[in-house]
């Protein structure tokens, strides 16, 4: 196996990946599991969905604006420090998650916890970028990371509707603890430093992403997708479990076949972007996602809620949103191969305010017991996305 730093990293591939993958399955998890009992909550905190829904929504925004805080903090103190420094925190928020009625602190707890998720995932990508930057192996784990992340949404909320049937709500956040504490563990002695001693972050490097076109089109892009997932999510406990009387492991259930789409769907991603290439992707990905939205708008209006007029269209979504995300990292970041770092940092942090800033402000604006958050998100981004493709398209043609 080739590597940047052997004598640190001297592992198997599929030894790395054990050690590798577990912190990014814990930083999804954290989301996922917690779905379930959404609906809930309000009562159990005596408070309204839509302090609730900070829950969701500051943890999204946590794990992308985190990059930005823990990356250059591990290109100065170390990829080590960072991964066992954020695994101690997100063990101690979630056992203390686990343990909090008052809503104003179970909020704070989950921002902390999030933290924690963010600082886990910061330090994992950046060890693979040290040890497998410009080698076969770094296409073959990254491919494998996002099939995982992929699986994480379909079976957390089951696993999450089956602890909280049988041993309370609490014991999820237990159960998160105790997997990060197991997982640190076998971490702690095998993972080595891989910092480089040239890694640094210049404003000059952020200022240059900044500017570019690309970058913000795809990256919106990226928004558009994750985007009506994330108002997915934050809608489907309520509509599915309230509205059309599911039960929390029928929701799950539910829930898990529009993941499974997209798993499907990711197996030939890399077929359709050999066929169709980046900006063809993404341009018939946002049409899908436009056309879903159409149909859920047609389901609120003439139908009552159920697994037909809301879960359906979110499988037709589902081809959409991995058109779309199997594309615009390789997008947005193509003309930054020298400061990969930084702009990857950057991207995952502007996608997750997109996401969590308006994702949000529909969900609480609009009713987030219907369809119409996810029907006017998933439209109006997927509509922007169009324009701005589209724009793009035409000015690289005039250069």
């Amino acid at each position: 196996m080739s590597a940047q730093n052997p004598r640190q990293w001297a592992y198997s591939l599929p030894f790395a990946l054990a050690l590798l993958a577990p912190f990014n399955l814990l930083a999804s998890l954290g989301m996922d599991i917690y779905l379930p009992v959404v609906p809930a909550m309000p009562g159990i905190l005596d408070t309204t969905p839509d302090v609730v829904q900070l829950t969701l929504t500051l943890y999204m925004i946590m794990l992308g604006a985190g990059q930005i805080l823990f990356g250059p903090l591990s290109d100065r103190i170390g990829r080590r420090p960072i991964l066992i420094g954020g695994t101690l925190v997100f063990v101690a928020a979630s056992f203390s998650l686990a343990f909090t009625t008052m809503a104003w602190l179970f909020v704070a707890l989950r921002l902390v916890q999030a933290m924690g998720a963010a600082a886990m995932l910061v330090a994992m990508f950046a060890t693979v970028r040290d040890v497998y930057a410009n080698t076969p192996e770094s296409a073959v784990i990254y491919s494998l990371m996002n099939a995982m992340l992929a699986v994480v949404p379909a079976l957390g909320p089951i696993a999450g509707a089956l602890i909280a049937r049988y041993l309370g709500w609490s014991a999820l956040f237990i159960t998160l603890g105790i997997l990060a504490l197991l997982t640190l563990s076998c971490a702690f002695p095998r993972w080595h430093e891989s910092r480089q001693a040239s890694s640094t972050t210049r404003m000059i490097d952020v200022g240059r992403v900044l500017k570019s076109t690309p970058f913000w089109v795809y990256t919106v892009a990226f928004g558009t997708a994750m985007g009506a997932f994330f108002v997915f999510f934050s809608t489907a406990p309520r509509v599915l479990i309230e509205g059309a009387g599911l039960t929390e492991l029928g929701f799950s259930v539910a829930f898990a076949t529009v993941a499974l789409v997209m798993i499907v769907t990711a197996r030939f991603a890399e077929r359709f972007v050999t066929r169709w290439g980046i900006p063809g992707c993404a341009l018939r990905g946002a049409l899908v996602l436009l056309i879903s939205a159409g149909l859920l708008g047609l389901g609120e209006m003439f139908f009552t809620p159920s697994l037909w007029s809301f879960v359906v269209p979110m499988w037709l979504a589902a081809l959409g949103i991995v058109f779309i995300t199997s594309v615009t990292a390789n997008g947005a970041l193509q003309n930054f191969s020298d400061m990969a770092g930084t702009a990857v940092a950057l991207h995952f942090c502007m996608q997750s305010l997109i996401v969590g800033g308006i994702g949000t402000a529909v969900v609480v604006v609009l009713d987030g017991s219907t369809a119409w958050p996810l029907i006017a998100y998933t439209g109006g981004m997927a509509a922007l996305t169009l324009v701005l493709l589209t724009g793009l398209a035409r000015a690289e043609s005039q250069t």
